[in-house]
């Protein structure tokens, strides 16, 4: 159905996004920068088209989340080595995925498919946020988003560590809510 084919997409375009990133190739950030906002609009309507047409399934509920890892990881990686975010917050974003992930799996093992929370859509929707401040600042180099430029220039950088922050803290907040709310299926530890 439509809504896998956008979460396939999703996984893909993590693929061309890193690629893209890395070519040799001018304006290759502003390429990456756009792939990036590609993927990241699949995620608000993969889950929309999905609910609006009652076609939610399992492959969804499991496979929606993990696409999103996966591009929200590929990116706080690359922003890392680009020194552009501290290792540290890559590390919390990371610990906070395998950690869900990981409920997730024990809960399938009890026969049950855990779906996304709202909370862990907020923290969806911030983390792309974080990201894409960072791209479009790169990609401000370039052409495309050269109009950019004297935005970040004048910007003070404690904005971006506020947006860095506040995603950070978010982040460990969903994964403590996601934790709370499912601590049934840990009974037998």
């Amino acid at each position: 159905n439509l809504p896998n084919q956008l979460t396939v997409a999703r996984l893909a375009l993590t693929a061309v996004f890193v690629v893209c990133f890395y070519l040799p190739v001018a304006h290759h950030v502003t390429i990456a920068a756009l792939v990036f906002g590609v993927a990241s609009v699949t995620d608000y309507f993969d889950g929309k088209i999905a609910r609006a047409r009652g076609i939610v399934t399992n492959f969804g509920k499991l496979f929606d989340p993990l696409a999103d890892k996966i591009l929200i990881a590929a990116a706080f990686i690359l922003l890392v080595e680009q020194g552009d975010l501290p290792a540290w917050v890559a590390v919390v974003v990371l610990a906070r995925e395998f950690f869900v992930t990981g409920i997730r799996l024990i809960a399938a093992g009890q026969g049950a498919i855990l779906m996304a929370e709202k909370l862990g859509k907020h923290k969806m929707l911030w983390q792309i946020i974080t990201v894409s401040w960072y791209l479009v600042k790169l990609a401000s180099e370039e052409t495309l988003f050269g109009f950019a430029k004297p935005f970040y220039a004048t910007v003070p950088g404690w904005v971006g560590d506020i947006i860095v922050y506040f995603t950070t803290l978010l982040t460990l907040v969903s994964g403590f809510s996601y934790f709370w709310k499912n601590r049934q299926l840990f009974n037998d530890a």
